[in-house]
């Protein structure tokens, strides 16, 4: 025991030998200031207030509560109190809102080298111009959630759906950064869909143009570019993505403002892991894309592209070492 106890003691280090460490410190911030003044660094010292990241986030939440009104409350709703507290949620959502709106903007401005004179009354007009898009919105997350229970066995109410499927959590996101997007609301759209993509696995950007009636199943994986356009009542699953065919080196500059992802038209059904690509590519409605698709070119109204079934190899003392299923190809 006693021995135990001395070996201890001998692992304990004097002050003076750990203070050695924090002497060396000074070093390491002096190398760090200094490569802030190079190419290699991405800094934001000196600009203009950015949004916060985390206070946008708690305004998702916000517009969440209006969107879906004592879901996401802590205090019960009633007809009573329903007034009150939309009308305070709804407020704290613009004051929010405005405040990180102004400053996107001024970042903007600053970046671009532009005047700033106006920036607070535009940004208070956008807040405003997106609490008066809210009521439109929640009709067609109505539709959304509709979609969603005719389209999934497995939901037992829309209680359900509201409170736990990722693909509405990401659409609803989605819809509100869209918004922000078509106002021309620089940032906060992108870190809004971000958060969603974190949280569910599911990538949307905020400039693609999504139909009413959309249904993600289960989700992870999904991927829908920014110039993507989805028809009406569409339905993907999981790992399913609309992407741009192989870009060049420069293509941030070349491709910018152009169509690089497809178009999927209405009543479409694209199954889990398929892939289409290309702005020209257009998907037509009613067509069933089965999973495991690779697709670069068009496809006409009420098509179905499936797989050849492959040849399955089982290995075991009860099985033949290969055997091609052809029963249904």
């Amino acid at each position: 025991m006693i021995k135990d106890i001395c070996l201890a003691k001998e692992c304990i280090q004097h002050p003076e030998t750990v203070n050695e460490y924090y002497e060396r410190i000074p070093e390491v911030i002096h190398k760090l200031v200094s490569s802030c003044n190079t190419e290699a660094c991405y800094d934001h010292v000196g600009y203009a207030p950015i949004p916060s990241r985390e206070i946008v986030i708690q305004i998702i939440h916000q517009a969440r509560r209006i969107l879906f009104p004592g879901y996401f409350t802590q205090n019960r709703l009633d007809a009573v109190n329903l007034e009150y507290s939309l009308g305070q949620e709804a407020t704290d959502l613009f004051q929010a809102l405005a405040r990180q709106i102004v400053l996107s903007i001024q970042h903007d401005c600053l970046r671009h080298k532009q005047p700033s004179a106006h920036c607070n009354d535009l940004g208070h007009g956008l807040a405003l111009e997106f609490l008066q898009c809210l009521p439109n919105l929640r009709g067609i997350l109505g539709k959304d959630i509709r979609a969603t229970l005719e389209g999934d066995p497995a939901a037992r109410s829309y209680d359900e759906v509201i409170f736990s499927y990722p693909g509405l959590f990401a659409t609803t996101v989605y819809r509100m950064a869209h918004c922000l997007h078509r106002l021309g609301v620089p940032i906060i759209p992108r870190i809004m869909t971000q958060y969603a993509h974190s949280h569910t696995g599911i990538d949307i950007h905020p400039g693609a143009t999504i139909g009413e009636s959309f249904f993600i199943d289960h989700g992870t994986g999904v991927v829908i570019g920014e110039t993507s356009e989805i028809g009406e009542r569409v339905r993907l699953y999981q790992g399913v993505t609309l992407g741009a065919l192989s870009l060049p080196r420069d293509a941030g500059e070349k491709l910018k403002n152009k169509k690089r992802h497809p178009t999927i038209e209405d009543d479409v059904i694209i199954y889990a892991n398929s892939t289409i690509l290309g702005g020209e590519t257009v998907i037509g409605a009613r067509s069933i894309i089965g999973g495991n698709v690779w697709l670069t070119e068009s496809v006409p109204p009420d098509t179905k592209v499936m797989l050849k079934r492959p040849e399955l190899v089982y290995i075991g003392s009860n099985h033949h070492r290969s055997t091609n299923h052809k029963k249904g190809d």
